[in-house]
């Protein structure tokens, strides 16, 4: 009794998650030369609309990198929880602290005595 396992190729999915990170790697760099007044002059929770854009931008590709080349579409579900629901934990953690401290900082110089020297 043989059990050979045949070997398939993924060049098809790998191709396929490279075009979709360089499409959206694309689209951020376009955005981030062009800066469209539509987004970078308007503001959403205290940060520009294009940062926003960048970030879930980001957060897409994190997504196919884990998704993709870590094989967690193959895995069970309990584990794949176990390793995203702390990542958006944390991601979420950051934006919160990204958020905060960086309009406190805006603000401080903002309104003080204390100014700009960077």
């Amino acid at each position: 009794m043989s059990h050979a396992h045949e070997h398939v190729s993924n060049t098809k999915r790998i191709w396929t998650v490279f075009g979709i990170l360089s499409l959206i790697t694309t689209v951020e760099v376009a955005f981030g030369i062009i800066r469209p007044d539509v987004l970078y002059m308007h503001n959403f929770l205290t940060m520009s609309l294009l940062n926003w854009f960048f970030i879930i931008l980001t957060l897409v590709k994190a997504y196919y990198i884990v998704w993709a080349f870590m094989h967690m579409e193959g895995e069970k579900s309990s584990l794949r929880n176990a390793v995203v629901f702390p990542l958006i934990f944390l991601v979420c953690y950051l934006l919160f602290i990204l958020l905060t401290e960086g309009d406190y900082v805006f603000e401080v110089f903002k309104n003080s005595t204390i100014k700009w020297n960077f």
